[in-house]
């Protein structure tokens, strides 16, 4: 491959000075060209008759052109060192393969592949320039109708100071651009969360008096949850973003993942506002700086002459734009956020730092959570499972029913509800309940207390009552006397008056002493 030649209007500037009678040194001076070069330029003019003749009539560029394509003035390019890889790299490069990923893929495919990443890219772009444009590098400019298409993204501008927290925060501009006069409405904030993202679609439709019909979003997750990368993909919208494009009655056409110049219009308008609005103003905290947005808007950026439309922005808004904007519901939006969560084993699902509990039977499943700005409702498969009141601190909300029966009471660790409980089963088992936790020295019987008082809750108050007295009269403290009593119906019989040994007790045992041996004084010694 030849090295670059000259450019043609530098021959006929040589042939031209040659006929004026300059040398070729001075030649060399006027065209920048080196003596060699121009020498041997010279020679092949002079070999083709076009070197002499009137100054007048010069020859034509393509003449020239046409007489040097076959001589190689200059020496030829030097072997590129990784010309034997030349097919995998046009392989690749067909693909789409940039010079980096070609590279990359070289060193570990090939074991004896020594070229530098230079060496490839300059391949690479030899090749690009060899094959000439594609019809897809072509740009088509895309003209859109009056309200018809409106652009939005969030752009990154650095950490603002928050006087509310105290602290620089890092912040986003939001940028809603109508496509066709140009007009915009920004504001800033320090998340990109949903509600986020339907508060300010809600506060920029009514900055513009009315909502565009097609909004074409940034893949970001308050608007896309999966991404097409082709236009067989199938796009999965964010179930919050949907419902405000229902409510508001636009169409969202998210932007191509990795193609940000397919919504070139916002991303040319969140530089502009970076560079002119926030550049001269760094350092002003967040409230400040919101302060100004508007008047920006309005007086500089909507009354400069757009490079494009060669137009002010807001005179092609209030002329051609607002007119045709479909008009914004007489009721403000609500903010609602849908967020899909698993149910956990202690029958609980967590949102925005709280937990909410659902009917046990949904345990370890995928349920959605719809939640406004006051209530969370819990869908499962598309049915209404429970309903809360929305509370974003840390917590647990649990509505009666939703833990298996007699099951949500073993959450509870205190003595005092443990003897309320059992003071709703009747008089008998309060007393023995409270005899059973006096009755202990370090030892807490809460598991027998929490045994006793479920197996309880299974019978009537007049059996419970007796099994109670009859657990006191014979001195039992385990559940499992509780179920011999209730289960052989014990608690029928009468208490006997005194309790009989059933083998009888001696009175003096033959190995044993009495009590008055150990309490005895022995008599002193004289």
């Amino acid at each position: 491959m030849s090295a670059r030649r000259t450019k043609m209007h530098r021959l006929q500037g040589l042939v031209r000075l040659h006929r004026e009678g300059a040398s070729l040194r001075l030649a060399c001076q006027r065209l920048q060209m080196g003596r060699n070069t121009a020498r041997r330029y010279a020679e092949i003019l002079a070999k083709a008759g076009v070197l002499d003749g009137p100054v007048g009539e010069l020859p034509e560029l393509g003449v020239l052109k046409a007489l040097v394509a076959d001589e190689a003035v200059t020496p030829p390019q030097q072997t590129s060192s990784v010309s034997r890889w030349a097919t995998q790299i046009e392989q690749m490069a067909d693909k789409g393969a940039k010079p980096r990923s070609i590279y990359d893929a070289l060193r570990l495919k090939e074991p004896d592949f020594e070229g530098s990443y230079d060496a490839v890219k300059r391949f690479w772009r030899r090749l690009q320039r060899d094959r000439g444009p594609s019809a897809l590098d072509v740009a088509i400019p895309v003209y859109t109708q009056p309200g018809q298409v409106a652009q939005v993204d969030f752009f990154y501008i650095g950490k603002v100071f928050d006087p509310g927290a105290g602290r620089k925060r890092k912040c986003w501009a939001f940028v809603m651009l109508l496509s066709h006069s140009r007009h915009m409405f920004v504001d800033l904030v320090f998340d990109q969360r949903a509600e986020t993202w339907q508060r300010l679609h809600a506060k920029a439709f009514v900055f513009f008096g009315g909502v565009p019909a097609v909004i074409v979003p940034d893949n970001l997750k308050a608007a896309v949850i999966r991404a097409a990368f082709d236009s067989s993909g199938e796009i999965s919208l964010n179930r919050s973003y949907e419902e405000i494009a229902r409510y508001y009655g636009f169409f969202i056409d998210p932007t191509p993942a990795y193609a940000p110049k397919k919504k070139g219009k916002v991303e040319r308008a969140g530089k502009y506002f970076r560079s002119n609005y926030i550049k001269p103003r760094e350092g002003e905290d967040i409230h400040s700086l919101r302060a100004g947005i508007h008047d920006w808007v309005m007086e500089i950026a909507g009354t400069r002459t757009h490079g494009t439309t060669g137009r002010q922005p807001l005179e092609m808004f209030f002329a051609e734009e607002l007119p045709v904007l479909k008009p914004c519901p007489s009721a403000p939006f609500g903010v609602v956020i849908w967020h899909q969560a698993k149910v956990h084993t202690d029958s609980h699902l967590h949102f925005r730092k709280h937990l909410y509990s659902v009917p046990w039977a949904h345990l370890r499943k995928r349920l959605w959570v719809r939640a406004t700005e006051n209530s969370v409702v819990i869908l499962a498969e598309d049915e209404r499972v429970a309903t809360h009141r929305r509370c974003d601190e840390r917590g647990r909300s649990t509505l009666p029913g939703h833990l298996p029966p007699r099951r949500e009471q073993w959450g509870h660790q205190s003595r005092v509800y443990w003897e309320e409980l059992a003071g709703k089963l009747g008089e008998e088992v309060y007393s023995y309940i409270c005899e059973l936790f006096d009755a202990g020295d370090v030892l807490l019987p809460l598991r027998k207390v929490q045994a006793i008082v479920t197996f309880l809750q299974g019978y009537p108050p007049e059996r419970r009552d007796a099994a109670c007295r009859r657990a006191r009269f014979f001195g039992v403290t385990g559940v499992r006397a509780f179920k011999d009593i209730l289960r052989k119906g014990l608690d029928t019989e009468p208490l006997p008056d005194a309790i009989v040994r059933l083998y009888g007790e001696l009175e003096s045992p033959r190995f044993a002493r009495g009590a008055a041996a150990f309490t005895t004084n022995p008599t002193p010694e004289a």
